[in-house]
């Protein structure tokens, strides 16, 4: 590391996750001279890109499309696998329906639009990709068939994500501070000048062209969450990184830039009850979700439920739900399973890290939990009454509902029958909060006047706009690396004109 700040350097980009190293990496290649800030120490750099199960949202034509990211994909596997098309208008027409087409037209179309180039794009750096078999298909007649729009994840998870992300930027030569907390963004001639960094005890100020805030929202902000979400939010386990506080947020308002998107929500999921308070980095990977709820019924501590566990496939309903866990008595709930269903569940039911409970009778089953065990057998009563006929068939919104009971069950139900019994207790994990900042379609921040904040760019959850009420599955990740790439470049076409002038 520098003894001193360099005073020439073209990009600082605060942060280290996907989008910060997406971004760091495309101002490079542009030419570009950068040096990236990271708040954490070097053990637990990544932000919360390290702790994602790496599935990542992007449209495709068909398997031809994906089988490009994937070359190590034989001719024989190949021929097992179904993959119906994902167009960039059924990305587009997911994230307008789950979001109640509250989502911004232009930045949305962007993020679609821009989905497979980018995912090619970071092919090239080093990322390595491959099939979502184990959460997004489902073996039929010696076939794989997918579903739901998102086949893609990388390889070994968030973890295989960042490492590939970082040995690119040590290859291409871009310096990283750890231990570096960035605090504030100074202008001159009304534009950013030069950013003042925490680091080692000492405040120093690196003189720049321009900057890319890239650090995340302020999900691990207990004040801000109780300001902008709400208090009970003061409860959430943070799922990701502890150093998303915000701090990117309070500097580029603190110059002028404009609020954006939907500042009293978050991404949020039923977690388990038990999980770290913020994410452990010794045990990353997505390991302590719950997400095989549409196959089970939710009650509450009161034994009541709450949600159409059966509303949609998971993809599309696992970002609300966890809010509605935290609405709940103790910010708990228990999803039930009886033997029918058990096999079925994904993987993450199956760890060591696992909390749940079991018996051979649900009377059983219901003494061991602290919950109203009257109502709670009662609740299960009337759900399995209110069953209908049909054929179950969880690889398709198979219809198979429930009648005379409110909330219904609209997809998926089975009357909960056979033991052993089971009840796994969930929570409310926050991921990132929603409210971000305005920025234009090539991630430059805009400001409360209308116009751009000359040199200030952003990427990753600092995007507002994107993500409202809801969020479909891997378009997070997705986010990330499409503007934390566009940034990166307008970062370096703005240095590069800059630079220009001053060397007229």
């Amino acid at each position: 590391m520098s003894n001193h700040p360099e005073t020439n350097v073209d990009i600082v980009v605060v942060g280290s996750g996907n989008a910060a190293l997406c971004a760091a990496i495309s101002a490079r290649e542009n030419n570009a001279t950068v040096l990236v800030l990271e708040r954490a120490p070097e053990h637990k750099r990544g932000g919360n890109s390290y702790f994602t199960d790496g599935a990542i949202r992007c449209a495709y034509n068909d398997l031809a499309d994906i089988l490009k990211l994937m070359p190590d994909v034989t001719e024989e596997e190949a021929e097992r696998i179904v993959m119906p098309e994902y167009s960039p208008s059924d990305y587009y027409d997911d994230l307008m329906r789950v979001n109640s087409d509250k989502s911004d037209p232009e930045l949305a179309g962007q993020l679609v639009n821009r989905s497979y180039e980018t995912i090619k794009w970071m092919r090239e750096q080093g990322v390595k990709f491959e099939l979502n078999y184990e959460n997004q298909s489902f073996e039929k007649e010696g076939k794989y068939h997918f579903w739901g729009g998102l086949p893609v994840k990388t390889e070994n998870k968030g973890i295989g994500l960042m490492t590939n992300l970082f040995k690119r930027v040590e290859e291409l030569g871009i310096e990283i501070w750890y231990e570096a907390r960035a605090k504030e963004l100074k202008k001159e001639d009304g534009r950013i000048a030069s950013i003042v960094v925490e680091k080692d005890g000492q405040s120093l100020e690196i003189q720049t062209t321009s900057v890319v805030l890239a650090c995340g929202s302020f999900e691990a902000n207990k004040q801000m969450r109780s300001d902008h979400i709400g208090n009970e939010w003061q409860a959430a386990i943070v799922r990701g990184t502890e150093y998303n506080t915000g701090d990117g947020l309070s500097m580029a308002l603190a110059v002028g830039a404009e609020k954006f998107g939907n500042w009293a929500g978050c991404h949020s999921i039923g977690t388990d009850a038990n999980a770290p308070k913020v994410g452990d980095f010794t045990k990353p990977g997505d390991i302590f979700k719950k997400h095989s709820y549409p196959l089970s019924i939710m009650l509450n501590k009161d034994g009541k439920r709450f949600v159409d566990e059966g509303a949609d496939f998971r993809n599309y309903t696992y970002a609300k739900y966890g809010r509605e866990i935290l609405k709940q008595p103790d910010h708990v709930a228990y999803q039930i399973y009886d033997t029918q269903v058990r096999p079925m569940l994904r993987k993450e039911y199956d760890l060591e890290e696992a909390t749940f409970y079991q018996a051979d009778r649900l009377e059983d089953l219901v003494e061991k939990l602290p919950v109203d065990k009257e109502t709670f057998l009662k609740t299960i009563e009337e759900y399995n009454e209110a069953v209908q006929d049909g054929e179950y068939n969880p690889t398709v919104k198979d219809g198979k509902g429930t009648r005379g009971i409110t909330p219904p069950k609209t997809n998926w139900a089975l009357p909960i029958e056979e033991g052993p019994f089971y009840a796994f207790p969930v929570t409310c994990g926050i991921t990132f909060s929603f409210g971000g900042l305005h920025v234009s379609p090539d991630g430059e921040v805009l400001s409360v006047d209308g116009g751009t904040l000359d040199g200030l760019f952003a990427a990753g959850e600092m995007v507002g706009g994107l993500f409202y009420e809801n969020y479909p599955g891997g378009s997070g990740l997705m986010s990330g690396a499409v503007f934390g790439k566009l940034a990166g470049a307008a970062a370096a076409d703005y240095s590069r004109k800059k630079n220009s002038e001053v060397t007229k």
